[in-house]
């Protein structure tokens, strides 16, 4: 009986005690303009709402007597006091702010009444950044990105079908994401951070949540800098910086009273047009010098990505007698690339503030919550939102509602299937082909036979083709089962190799099966890709890959243990072979090019590298960030980077005379990492140091050696640890070692200073690397160059013993 009456109590009490009316309107300025976004907040409350993007407003209240302000930036406040007993339609239209110059002199060549203003403000940024230890509030997102042009086709993809999919017009124009959500924000100073997000809609997506992030939504203009990665390669200045007099000019237009507080309106100029600083207009309260709002943008002269144009409206009010809060940050873009042109906003209204919560840090390493029940319907949103949908909102939600009723369906994603799963034969030669079963979530990928192909001196031409089937068996956790297979065969030496695989989750760890045979890299970190060593191969005689077979049985389990702390142990058996060179072909013969034999130390002979051998092999690792930060997805957990370095330890034992092993030998391996250190303006900073010894090394061959990711070949693929110049073979060691790979990436500070250079948002590298073993000695390389998006170029010197030994430009790609 006691679930009945709770809800007959709810019902009662809901429908009597807390019935709600609307307040609703339009504000418009002097001109009957719409003032979009404008802020409606009940006086002496954080409660309030947000008018949309044609003016239209509506504040949902009980019954009773309000005092209700209604403000934007550069108008003045209206208040109106309304008693409320049934639904009431108010429209305000706000005049446009009057600011009066005070009774200054400003003599020729004297400073302007902005600086003395801008000063104070400065001063009292530190005090106002910490002012707050702790709040909670309740934040309101809403999200709204439109694709404003598009070319029907590009790059052979077919535009034109897919925005008739996602529900544009003909003309490849229309919301292409649209999407509210309502959290609850948690915050300890300086860096602590919880947010739940308890409901959620995304346009076209029934059951989906939405990816609005209020942390996202953030900004702190009493920091230095705003750090906006991705958007920009340098930190950008804020107008209350500490040295902010050095960046920015200021000039006074003037004061204005609302609520007793004197405002000043400061414009806002960067004093280099291509330094990462904002311009606009910030509000400055007398007195308290504090922040009251602002409306500032950047544009593409300081050198942002992706976007042209992006606006930041931000407003605050007090939410006491002494502090003032957020109560509103809108983003507005607009951006183009490839013929795409994009634009939308973001806007998050912020209330229900508690200054002083009862927190515990112990609750933050939770740092996002979103749970499977957060898409609510139509009906909750309608009573829920304080910002009133547009015409073209509320089109865009039924008409996409529907489809998305309708992709849901067995019908809709079997029609899905068997239009994309036709066979192609170009998709068979370079593509690969993929299918699926999206009702049965089953995926299988069978790859492209000209990628498959490559040749080598040991194969001559070879393939190596394999296929893969996936299929989603822990829906909650996004996890799947996996298996994979691959065939090898080389023309040349007629060897046949074939080999199998599976991934199998079991709850948090992921158990791996391998076996068969294969032909595989000497040095086990495979530094040069199979693509790059054929081109050499067949065009410049340069067989720098050496290879050797590998008939073996494997099993492994993999996974997070707890927090920061992930680990792996495996079991490895193997039947390892050298080959020799099959091949001499090529078709080009440059001069003083010759090919070398199969064995890297012996590069005139082609005598084996090591006999036939049997391994059995048993490896553990570990590895360590310091972080117990996560986000919790109705999928599972993301647990994300830590501010401080991964520390791993990996050990292995070559175990003798089981199962006919060979081997015997222990060694022992570690290393601290880090990458992207902010070093503020100046870039960010990235280092690797590792070491290794073997422990006991009474039977090794040359697959069991410490290797290192050297690079002999004009193109690379950059990572922390690799070298720009080192060989690839000769200097692996059954010893012990010590390496260090230090990057500095300046990001723009240096070439953003350059005419006509800034424009590629060039960012200047530095490499330095080091290697000790007790053959090798010291060796160092020092590395310089330029970087465009993923490619980098680098002109890189190594020296042996304190001697130059070589120097070579080098080309690093990452995709």
């Amino acid at each position: 009986m006691k679930p009945v009456l709770l809800i007959l109590l709810s019902l009662f009490s809901s429908s009597l005690f807390a019935q709600q009316f609307t307040i609703s309107g339009k504000i418009t300025d002097e001109g009957g303009r719409p003032v979009p976004f404008a802020s409606i907040y009940i006086k002496n409350t954080t409660k309030g709402a947000s008018a949309n993007n044609e003016g239209n407003y509506q504040l949902r209240v009980n019954a009773g007597k309000y005092d209700i302000q209604y403000k934007a930036v550069g108008y003045a406040q209206q208040s109106k006091t309304v008693e409320v007993t049934a639904d009431r339609v108010i429209n305000i239209g706000l005049q446009t702010e009057t600011y009066q110059l005070k009774d200054v002199t400003v003599h020729a060549g004297g400073e302007d009444p902005a600086y003395a203003i801008m000063r104070k403000a400065i001063k009292k940024r530190k005090s106002y950044l910490n002012e707050v230890k702790a709040y909670t509030c309740d934040i309101y997102i809403k999200g709204l990105q439109k694709l404003l042009a598009a070319p029907k086709t590009f790059m052979g993809f077919d535009v034109q079908k897919a925005t008739n999919e996602a529900g544009l017009d003909s003309n490849r124009r229309g919301i292409v994401y649209l999407s509210e959500s309502e959290s609850k924000y948690s915050f300890i100073r300086p860096d602590q951070v919880h947010e739940e997000q308890v409901s959620s809609k995304v346009s076209g997506h029934n059951r989906a949540f939405s990816f609005n992030r209020a942390s996202d939504m953030q900004v702190n203009f009493y920091e230095n800098f705003e750090n906006w990665e991705g958007l920009s390669n340098r930190p950008l200045v804020s107008p209350v910086a500490d040295n902010a007099l050095f960046y920015y000019n200021f000039k006074y237009i003037g004061t204005s009273v609302e609520n007793g507080e004197t405002i000043n309106k400061i414009e806002v100029i960067p004093k280099r047009a291509h330094d990462p600083c904002f311009e606009g207009v910030i509000y400055i309260l007398d007195d308290s010098w504090r922040i009251y709002g602002l409306q500032l943008y950047i544009t593409k002269k300081a050198n942002i990505n992706f976007v042209d144009t992006l606006k930041v409206n931000q407003q605050f009010f007090p939410v006491n007698e002494k502090t003032w809060m957020n109560s509103s940050i809108k983003f507005e873009f607009t951006g183009g690339l490839f013929g795409f042109k994009i634009g939308g906003y973001f806007i998050s209204i912020y209330k229900n503030y508690n200054l002083d919560p009862d927190l515990s840090k112990a609750n933050f390493n939770e740092q996002l919550r979103i749970t499977k029940g957060t898409a609510k319907d139509s009906t909750y949103w309608e009573q829920a939102r304080p910002i009133p949908l547009t015409g073209e909102e509320i089109i865009d939600y039924r008409a996409k509602d529907k489809l998305a009723k309708r992709r849901e369906s067995k019908e809709y994603l079997d029609s899905l299937d068997k239009a994309n799963n036709k066979f192609k034969p170009v998709n068979l030669l370079f593509t690969g082909i993929d299918t699926r079963n999206r009702y049965k979530k089953e995926y299988f990928h069978y790859d492209p036979l000209i990628g498959s192909m490559l040749y080598n001196t040991v194969e001559g031409l070879a393939i190596d083709y394999g296929a893969g089937y996936s299929k989603l068996v822990d829906t909650l956790n996004n996890r799947y089962f996996m298996l994979n297979g691959k065939l090898r065969y080389g023309f040349a030496n007629h060897l046949f190799n074939g080999s199998t695989g599976a991934a199998i989750p079991l709850q948090r760890f992921t158990l791996g099966l391998n076996g068969g045979s294969d032909v595989v890299d000497l040095n086990n970190l495979a530094p040069m890709s199979a693509f790059v060593n054929t081109l050499h191969t067949l065009l410049a005689k340069q067989n720098f890959k050496k290879l050797y077979q590998k008939q073996f049985a494997s099993a492994s389990i993999s996974g997070r243990i707890t927090g920061g702390l992930q680990g792996s142990a495996g079991i490895e058996w193997a039947n390892r072979k050298w080959l020799p060179n099959a091949t001499s072909f090529s078709i080009f013969n440059p001069h003083g090019h010759q090919f070398t034999s199969n064995n890297p130390l012996v590069p005139d002979q082609d005598v084996p590298l090591f006999p036939e051998n049997k391994s059995l092999t048993v490896n553990l690792r570990a590895s360590y960030d310091f972080s117990n930060k996560y986000e919790t997805y109705p999928s599972g957990r993301r647990y994300l980077p830590s501010k401080y370095p991964t520390i791993s330890v990996n050990y292995t034992r070559g175990i003798s005379n089981a199962l006919g092993s060979d081997v015997d030998y222990d060694k022992i391996s570690a290393d601290i990492s880090k990458t992207g250190i902010s070093m503020g303006f100046y870039g960010n900073s990235s280092f690797f140091i590792g070491a290794g010894k073997f422990l006991n090394a009474k039977s090794v061959f040359y697959p069991d050696y410490f290797h290192f990711t050297g690079n002999e070949v004009f193109s690379y693929k950059p990572r922390i640890n690799r070298f720009l110049l080192l060989d690839y073979y000769d200097f692996s060691t059954a010893d012990k070692y010590l390496e260090g790979h230090f990057e500095h990436n300046f990001s723009g500070f240096i070439t953003n200073k350059i005419p006509l250079i800034r424009k590629f948002k060039l960012q200047e590298i530095v490499d330095i690397n080091y290697l000790y073993t007790p053959q090798l000695k010291n060796y160092a390389e020092l590395g310089f160059g330029l970087q465009y998006l993923n490619i980098r170029a680098m002109y890189g010197i190594s020296y042996h013993g304190g001697t130059e030994a070589k120097s070579a430009f080098r080309l690093g790609i990452s995709l």
